[in-house]
């Protein structure tokens, strides 16, 4: 189809903006004529996510796309390693090919860290051979983030095939080093590791930016580090880009990377730097085949109606008119549901924990960040046994396997802020077996096992009342359409804040409770986990 489009170009280019009148033929643009009269609107190109996990979403690659573009996002730098740690290499493969069915540029990364730590169980490996492999796929453009960051220093052998398999089929390297600094931080980045999106700290994201690595600076639906990073755009505008990293599906309905576009030029920053870290930054850096507004590109972009209110009026991918003033005109398509979930019901009695000692270990949760506290507080005990401290605000975390029949593994946590009931989730990074927080054993139990009935899923329990957002594909992906999905979870998001959470988004956050490459204090279904420390730590004290 071949049609014409006259507006104010935005040229990333030679940073100019100037009208002119687009034809676009066959997918790409034919051609570009300057005009002498100033047009309504503007044209630019479509957004890109530096980083993604679409799993987190809850929705597959097909349904992501639908609710993306209405917010002019039309390509992602997805890392699949949510499902592939359920599933391996198929897993991969299912993202693949369910992104393929649809008008959208989703690029894949190949996971470097299946499982990403020996320290707890996961349902698939994903070793060197199978990295090498990946890679000679057009849909693979990069290894996605090296969590092994003490396997990098300490030139773990598979740790450096992986790294090597990259280099050999010249592809980027992202990295995953949370405070990382000083000397460690410097093996890392000569390993040959080029991103990182996981700096909390101005400090820690201005030396990695002195030492040549690029920074990702993240809004997601938990970790939120724009306010901190935003101010390096300045200094360091071609190396650093936008990314959500892990988006629920009430977050993507209300916006994506243009969001944090707006938020960028209303903090004072230069129009071209900010568009170039939304799109241009990206595509250059993964040298990706996603269109830039240059002659012969191809056609993606996105017009809005001015440079202030920002609002997406349309939105192109190859030529084909994607979305409208917030209408997707991606229709769904037929979802196969795949799994890995083998554990049984469980029973109350299973999270009773004897109290060994009058102290315990506790892990702070801290909102809008993924890292935690730990702290060293008083144990509650009835009959011997440790229970959750309503009045501190110390609650039960639980984490059980999903992958087998073996007990749950306990502790507590502290700022969650229920004051009844419990939640649960099998989205629980990286390795997604159950993780739950409750007020009860009784209401824990429910949660729980609410997911174990459905082989996936969020869940809610409160005496009688209980709910479940059922997410049948690899336990943690829904078959459904995308806003019947945002819905449901919009509702259950509610009633968990209902029971006395004061988290901006409760499951985001308790999805992050097992991840233990994030310190400080984590728990996977092995145990209590001191990810300072690389070790196992005790409950009790």
């Amino acid at each position: 189809m071949n049609f014409s489009i006259k507006s104010n170009l935005v040229d990333l280019a030679n940073k100019t903006i100037y009208p002119a009148e687009l034809v676009i033929s066959k997918g790409r643009i034919a051609s570009i004529t300057p005009l002498k009269e100033e047009q309504t609107g503007f044209i630019m190109p479509g957004f890109v996510d530096s980083h993604v996990h679409v799993e987190s979403s809850m929705m597959v690659p097909s349904e992501f796309a639908r609710l993306a573009v209405t917010h002019g996002t039309v390509a992602t730098i997805s890392d699949p390693h949510e499902i592939a740690n359920v599933l391996g290499v198929s897993g991969v493969n299912y993202m693949i090919e369910n992104g393929n069915k649809v008008p959208f540029h989703f690029f894949f990364g190949a996971p470097s860290c299946v499982p990403a730590t020996a320290f707890e169980t996961a349902g698939a490996l994903i070793a060197s051979a199978d990295i090498d492999k990946l890679m000679q796929r057009k849909e693979i453009v990069y290894l996605a983030e090296m969590m092994n960051y003490p396997g990098v220093i300490n030139k773990d052998p598979e740790v450096l095939a992986k790294l090597a398999a990259a280099k050999k089929h010249n592809k980027p390297i992202d990295g995953h080093a949370p405070g990382l600094r000083g000397e460690a931080v410097e093996k890392y980045i000569a390993a040959g590791i080029s991103t990182d999106h996981e700096c909390f700290k101005y400090e820690e994201a201005l030396e990695k930016l002195h030492l040549g690595m690029k920074i990702w600076i993240r809004e997601g639906s938990a970790a939120k580090n724009f306010d901190e990073l935003i101010e390096l755009l300045y200094e360091f505008p071609e190396m650093m880009s936008f990314c959500s990293d892990d988006m629920h599906p009430d977050s993507l309905v209300k916006g994506h990377i243009n969001l944090l576009v707006k938020r960028a030029l209303e903090k004072g920053h230069h129009l071209f730097d900010v568009l170039r870290a939304a799109s241009w930054n990206i595509i250059k850096h993964y040298n990706l085949p996603v269109g830039l507004l240059g002659l012969n590109d191809p056609a993606d972009f996105i017009l809005i109606d001015n440079l202030s209110d920002f609002n997406i009026l349309k939105t192109y991918i190859q030529g084909e008119l994607v979305a409208e003033k917030g209408k997707t005109f991606i229709k769904s398509v037929e979802v196969q549901v795949i799994n890995n979930f083998h554990c049984s019901s469980k029973k109350t009695a299973d999270f009773k924990i004897a109290a060994t000692s009058s102290k315990i270990r506790v892990i702070e949760v801290l909102d809008g960040q993924l890292i935690t506290n730990k702290l060293h507080l008083p144990c509650k005990t009835v009959d011997g046994f440790a229970e959750a401290d309503l009045q501190n605000d110390i609650l039960k975390l639980v984490v059980v396997n999903r992958y087998a029949d073996v007990p749950p593994s306990i502790c507590f946590i502290r700022n969650f802020g229920l004051k009844r009931g419990a939640i649960a989730s099998c989205v629980a990074h990286d390795c997604h077996n159950i993780v739950a927080v409750g007020t009860n054993d009784e209401d824990l139990c429910a949660a729980i096992n609410l997911i174990i009935k459905e082989k996936g899923g969020v869940s809610l329990a409160d005496k009688e009342k209980q709910l479940i957002l059922a997410l049948p594909v690899a336990g943690i992906m829904s078959n459904k359409d995308a806003y019947e999905i945002a819905g449901l979870y919009t509702q259950i998001d509610l009633e968990a804040k209902a029971l006395g959470s004061k988290l901006r988004a409760p499951y985001m956050s308790l999805s992050f409770m097992a991840l233990l490459v994030i310190p400080h204090l984590k728990l996977s279904d092995k145990g209590l986990f001191d990810a300072n420390l690389f070790e196992f730590v005790g409950v009790f004290e």
